[in-house]
């Protein structure tokens, strides 16, 4: 299990980590930690709720402590009954023991991609926000989930199959209307850390499963993300992005051409990442163009979307009669309305 945000506190925000850690674990009412600063206090509680998602049933907590004292006592505040959450975590191991050991003997990037692809497949982004979807419990148990639940989700997958995962928290942006909190994960894979966004492919993976945001360097990921609140490992890689790796990353429009020939005669959804220089309208123009001829030679229509921030471009041929057809496609469709 990766406890990243643990690694990086010093030694005696460790020891409040490791006494609240053993608190919500043993589903103790109350306990005393040394006394901190209530904002430091809270960071912890936080930081120990994204390391640990298994730790699902104690979103917050109440503190109290006296003048002159050394301690804090921290109160629980539980979502549940001791009986039922007891319940829930055997309900959650067996469910993740399930899920994980069909790819035990895979490689890391399988295991990513299966990981990845469970939560495309079969859990619904809730627009509900109900509390459970912001733990666990929503996607693995309900088939539900907001960003915060889908990144835990995808971290307690990798801890069982021993994957470095750590859940990313970014910053909200009311001048670009994001009005919440953003999470995703960043994720070891042969030993280099990618980001992977498996709520935004999610939401944009209506009809088959998208992987615009898998594993993507900083430099891409930050295209459509704000700036982290807590310092990550840079992600310097941008060579194993998936376009990339399944050579559906194209530079020039004669391949655009030829993939799109393939995908009529298959017939094919096509997903391409564009990397021939800068996506600017001149040069979508160029591609929707070359797109649309290929459709026409084969007396067939386009309907083409664009992930702009990501240079990443789906075309689907038709034959109904109908016209050519762009549209903007955005991550953000389902995510403007995250964490509090």
């Amino acid at each position: 299990m990766e406890l990243y945000y643990y690694s990086q506190m010093n030694k005696q925000q460790q020891r409040i980590y490791q006494v609240i850690k053993s608190g919500l674990e043993s589903l103790s009412l109350s306990f005393d930690v040394q006394r901190i600063d209530g904002r430091e206090l809270s960071d912890i509680f936080y930081k120990l709720r994204l390391d640990c998602p298994e730790i699902f049933y104690a979103p917050t907590f109440r503190y109290s402590f006296y003048e002159d004292s050394t301690l804090v006592r921290i109160k629980p505040e539980y979502l549940f009954e001791k009986n039922k959450i007891i319940e829930h975590q055997k309900a959650m191991s067996a469910r993740v023991e399930k899920l994980t050991r069909v790819v035990k003997d895979k490689s890391d990037l399988e295991k990513e991609q299966y990981i990845h692809d469970f939560i495309c497949e079969n859990v619904t982004y809730d627009k509900l926000k109900k509390q459970y979807s912001h733990e666990i419990l929503g996607p693995l148990g309900q088939g539900v989930g907001v960003c915060e639940g889908i990144a835990k989700a995808v971290k307690i997958l990798c801890d069982r199959l021993s994957i470095p995962c750590i859940v990313v928290i970014s910053e909200n942006n009311p001048e670009k209307n994001i009005k919440y909190r953003h999470a995703w994960n960043v994720i070891r894979i042969n030993g280099v850390w990618y980001h992977l966004d498996a709520t935004f492919d999610n939401s944009l993976g209506k009809k088959e499963v998208r992987y615009d945001y898998f594993n993507l360097d900083d430099k891409s990921i930050f295209k459509d993300h704000e700036p982290v609140i807590y310092n990550v490992p840079g992600c310097n890689d941008g060579d194993h992005f998936y376009y990339k790796e399944k050579k559906l990353s194209f530079t020039k429009q004669e391949d655009v051409a030829k993939r799109c020939q393939q995908a009529i005669k298959k017939g094919n959804v096509l997903t391409f990442h564009w990397r021939g220089g800068y996506l600017t309208r001149a040069v979508l123009e160029d591609l929707v163009h070359t797109i649309a001829e290929r459709a026409t030679e084969k007396n067939m229509h386009s309907q083409v979307s664009i992930n702009w921030a990501q240079a990443v471009i789906r075309v689907k041929f038709i034959q109904e009669c109908i016209e050519d057809t762009v549209k903007m496609e955005d991550a953000y469709e389902e995510e403007n309305d995250m964490l509090p």
